[in-house]
């Protein structure tokens, strides 16, 4: 008897760690594909010639931070459902609310976005660009705009079939739109299957069709499951429930601010290696591709995180929240781990994925580039760390503190390095690197510290 005690505790922990990697797996690959979507826009647009390509790049940033921002608002839905599950197994009353009122948020929030894109050229005007970069990228917008509310409304089923056990779902539409983004920019860009020519205009057309597709495969494939299909997400969709609104608005916008502001601390980076010089703004572009590529998988496992510590939250079961957080963070940084040696070891070959080495006009940026991955690799390290713990905080409904630790981190010890090392000292852009690691470093510090104090500080006490 002896024994028991501790072989049970160990096959609870396995049991924990098999549900995370079921749910994280597809959500990750998702989120990999989801990369290949965005990059066939680019390699459609780019034949069309250089302006065009930074007209559309120019109009990406501003639609894909309004996008990404309002799917962080309604994202929280996810660990409102895991809750109810959590408390009750077959809370469809409950579940529907959640999400028909997410569904109304994201509504609301992509007309925002849209309206936001409407006034694209003044806001490109007013950022400094040319008036004929400007004048590109706002009829681009006022375009892809239009698919600002079914992407958002997407991501809304997105986070309530993962939440439901069906994250596979999420794989398989994402797979399917790479597939059509893929036909609809062949069609609309240079013409084909009789559609006409349209050029950028087509690649933002393409956009609209490719999100009206998810949305619509998100629906057929709720209707289709047996599970799924009982919740009847729609019913009444009109009838509202200002409670549950209110609720998922205080703790998603915090989660939008968050987004913002680490959106806003790489955008400053650019700015500032472009001041630098050219050949620094390029290899860091790269590296942060490279970056950005391998921080998809900790990003689906701080989504699984959010909705396995919601479940055991509704559940009332403190060690069972614990266990799944620390879990996350255990898995994400055990990948970041290998990714961050990949960066070490053997950086040329993971920038080919981007750019050929070996070209003679790509010396300057492969050279600055391989510098900047030896960063890279603390910053994915503490990247993934913190974006799991962020995941582990959001299934306790804890929103709001790792707002303000968010934006503290990343602007004062992480811009301000960035800054000072950039600027004032010989490290130029490798010191701009060194300050976003030092941004990552405190948030993943604080973060991680926050969610081992958590049951001390009273954000479990819902769960007694």
């Amino acid at each position: 008897m002896a024994h028991a005690a501790p072989s049970a505790r160990n096959g609870l922990w396995r049991a924990e760690l098999a549900a995370t990697l079921a749910l994280a797996w597809p959500l990750a690959l998702a989120n990999l594909l989801q990369m290949l979507v965005h990059a066939v826009d680019v390699i459609f647009v780019a034949r069309l010639g250089e302006r065009e390509l930074a007209a559309s790049a120019l109009g990406i940033a501003l639609f894909g931070l309004l996008m990404w921002a309002f799917s962080g608002l309604t994202g929280i839905v996810a660990a409102l459902i895991a809750e109810e599950l959590g408390r009750r197994r077959h809370a469809v009353r409950e579940v529907r609310r959640s999400v028909r009122m997410a569904l109304w948020l994201a509504v609301v929030a992509g007309g925002v976005g849209m309206a936001i894109c409407w006034f694209g050229e003044a806001l490109m005007l007013a950022s400094g660009q040319s008036a004929a970069l400007s004048r590109r990228a706002g009829d681009f917008l006022q375009i892809i705009m239009w698919a600002m509310i079914p992407m958002v409304m997407a991501s809304v089923l997105r986070n309530f079939v993962s939440a439901l056990g069906r994250p596979i779902f999420a794989t398989a539409i994402t797979a399917l739109a790479l597939g059509a983004s893929l036909l609809f920019n062949w069609m609309f860009v240079f013409g084909n299957l009789g559609a006409p020519a349209l050029g950028l205009e087509g690649s933002a057309l393409a956009s609209v069709f490719t999100s009206l597709f998810v949305l619509a495969s998100y629906v057929v494939a709720i209707g289709a499951d047996r599970r799924l299909r009982r919740y009847r997400i729609l019913g009444n969709w009109w009838r509202p429930e200002w409670t549950r609104l209110r609720e998922i608005a205080r703790l998603g916008t915090p989660v939008m601010v968050i987004i913002i502001a680490e959106a806003g601390l790489f955008s400053g980076a650019a700015l500032l290696m472009g001041r630098i010089g050219e050949s620094e703004l390029a290899g860091h572009t790269v590296a942060l591709q490279i970056a950005a590529l391998a921080f998809q998988v900790p990003f689906g496992i701080g989504q699984a995180a959010t909705i396995r510590v919601g479940y055991h939250f509704g559940a009332g079961d403190r060690d069972a929240i614990g266990r799944a957080g620390w879990i996350g963070i255990a898995v994400a940084a055990g990948f970041m781990c290998l990714t961050a040696a990949a960066m070490l070891f053997m950086p040329t070959l993971l920038l080919r994925i981007y750019v050929d080495p070996a070209a003679p006009a790509n010396a300057a940026m492969v050279r600055f580039a391989v510098s900047y991955m030896i960063m890279a690799a603390a910053f994915q390290l503490f990247d993934g760390v913190q974006a799991v713990a962020a995941g582990a905080l959001r299934g306790v409904q804890d929103t709001r503190v790792p707002m303000a630790i968010a934006i503290f981190s990343y602007w004062v010890p992480g811009f301000g390095a960035a800054i000072w090392l950039g600027f004032f000292t010989p490290l130029e852009g490798f010191g701009v690197w060194v300050g976003l690691a030092i941004g990552l470093v405190f948030s993943a510090a604080l973060l991680t510290w926050r969610w081992a104090l958590r049951d001390r500080i009273g954000l479990t006490a819902r769960a007694d």
